[in-house]
């Protein structure tokens, strides 16, 4: 067969398809794993990335009596969740990968044999020693895991086979906590097998932020502190802690989202251009940015949280966070969480950065919203722009995903009277081909190798230093309150009104 000369293994538009591996994944039966990683698998498999080698194997403690009762519990996963058509044919060629091996994480035989099924994995499916371990697992069930892999040598493929580790969030609880996890992780994998998921990072949307500043020269020339006023980064929910009760209380907004989320999304909207788009470039310059994060002094006016009670949402009232089931009644954790930071760099001195999240907001939405400083000098009458605001570009994440560019045009008529207007682009009208969910884009870069998209330990520890300070100065304190349905407590609009500012309603 002749190759041609012109089809280069760099180029991004070839399918990207991993050679012959196995994902292992811990907490199979979980919920992440019924509704996000089986999805996830089925897709790539139905897209045909998956290679023609390629294995599942799935260890957690319930006992199904053998592959097929799993398989059968995978298949209504794929089914009720796959973000493709669900096809017959490409299950039964799935179906025929994947492996259950019941065991808890302190049972030596059940490590014992997931050591030897991935060794036979070269026979019986031609994978050369190649292995994913996914940790759908509790952060405390981390160490037990980690231990077994490294006891029975599963680190270190056999044969020149490549062995990896995928980490989900969150990654610790505080700064001392993240630091004895990386610690821990790295002990047993070296630093460049250990991919850290955060989901966020594998929307279509997050990834065009880089797209949008750094090929287009429409954007990049402008975005500075020459010409930006401030910078709002939203996450809200509309939605409250449903059966997570046990987790939230202990974690809250800015633990759970401000952390990981909110600091990943203002480091790809403020980092330099990285010198190639390669997974250390990008690293460096986004660990630049998360070390270079301030809070204000004044963090009583510039630090709010809040805590929603009983109101009335899309319609129908819902109940308060302590009249939720399992959270006590005197709880002081926040359900809502803004803050204003600053990137005391060069390209942003004196730029603020305002970002919040919370639940039982008005609608489900992530966005970032890069609003810029107002023309020096109007020549119009005041009459003729009093409806006229600042210019914005809005990167929508979620639901509605797109960019939307917010400026002045005149209204028709006679007289000059200029008026806001926007142009939007929608990721749905423009392609014909729907966005792969997150956990597809991660998973299939895993396989591959591509860590561009996973945070590094000093990004993981730059933020949670950023967290812990906050945490520091809420403690102990109670959350100002805000009615479920409400953009927040009433605080944390006076945060920005101080600034002579206002926050954006999506």
């Amino acid at each position: 067969m002749i190759s041609n000369p012109l089809r280069d293994p760099r180029d991004r538009r070839l399918p990207r398809v991993p050679e012959a591996c196995a994902l292992v994944v811990f907490g199979v039966t979980g919920d992440l794993s019924r509704k996000k990683l089986i999805p996830a698998i089925y897709d790539l498999a139905n897209r045909g990335l998956l290679p023609p080698g390629f294995c599942l194997l799935g260890y957690a403690r319930r006992d199904w009596g053998g592959d097929g009762d799993f398989e059968q519990l995978a298949r209504s996963c794929a089914q009720a969740h796959a973000r493709t058509p669900f096809r017959e044919d490409v299950w039964r060629r799935l179906a025929e990968t994947i492996i259950f091996l019941p065991g808890s994480f302190d049972d030596d035989e059940g490590f014992d044999t997931l050591a030897q099924t991935l060794l036979d994995l070269e026979s019986t499916h031609g994978i050369p020693g190649n292995a994913a371990f996914y940790l759908s697992i509790p952060p405390a069930a981390f160490p037990a895991v980690l231990k077994q892999i490294e006891r029975t040598g599963m680190a270190s493929g056999k044969g020149g086979g490549w062995r990896r580790v995928v980490v989900e969030k969150p990654f610790g609880h505080d700064l001392q906590s993240a630091v004895e996890l990386n610690a821990l992780v790295d002990s047993v994998f070296s630093a460049d097998a250990v991919y850290r998921i955060d989901h966020y990072l594998g929307k279509e949307t997050v990834q065009n932020l880089m797209a949008l500043r750094f090929a287009n020269t429409l954007f990049e020339p402008i975005w500075n502190s020459r010409y930006v006023d401030s910078v709002q980064i939203t996450m809200a929910e509309d939605v409250g802690i449903g059966t997570r009760a046990g987790f939230y209380d202990k974690t809250g907004a800015a633990r759970d989202v401000l952390q990981n989320h909110l600091l990943q999304l203002l480091a790809m909207a403020a980092m330099e251009e990285p010198v190639s788009f390669d997974a250390e470039s990008i690293r460096v310059e986004k660990v630049k940015i998360l070390g270079a994060l301030s809070l204000p002094p004044d963090s009583k006016r510039y630090a709010i949280r809040g805590q929603y009670e009983q109101g009335w949402l899309a319609g129908e009232r819902v109940r308060g966070y302590r009249d939720e089931e399992g959270i006590p009644k005197s709880s002081k954790t926040e359900t809502y969480a803004a803050v204003r930071l600053g990137v005391e760099t060069r390209r942003w001195a004196g730029v603020p950065f305002y970002l919040r999240t919370g639940k039982r907001l008005p609608r489900r939405t992530t966005e970032v919203a890069v609003i810029f400083k107002k023309a020096p000098h109007l020549p119009f009458a005041e009459t003729d722009t009093a409806e006229l605001g600042h210019n914005q570009l809005v990167v929508r994440v979620q639901p509605d995903e797109g960019v939307t560019m917010r400026f002045g045009s005149k209204v028709p008529g006679t007289a000059m009277e200029v008026r806001d207007v926007s142009m939007d682009f929608l990721y749905g009208e423009s392609f014909t081909e729907s966005s792969p969910e997150a956990y597809e884009r991660l998973i299939l870069d895993v396989l591959i190798g591509d860590a561009t998209l996973f945070p590094r330990n000093k990004e993981i520890e730059y933020s949670w230093r950023i967290i812990d300070r906050l945490e520091e100065f809420w403690s102990g304190r109670k959350p100002y309150p805000y009615r479920a349905g409400d953009w927040g407590p009433a605080e944390a609009e006076q945060m920005l009104a101080r600034d002579g500012r206002l926050w954006r309603r999506p």
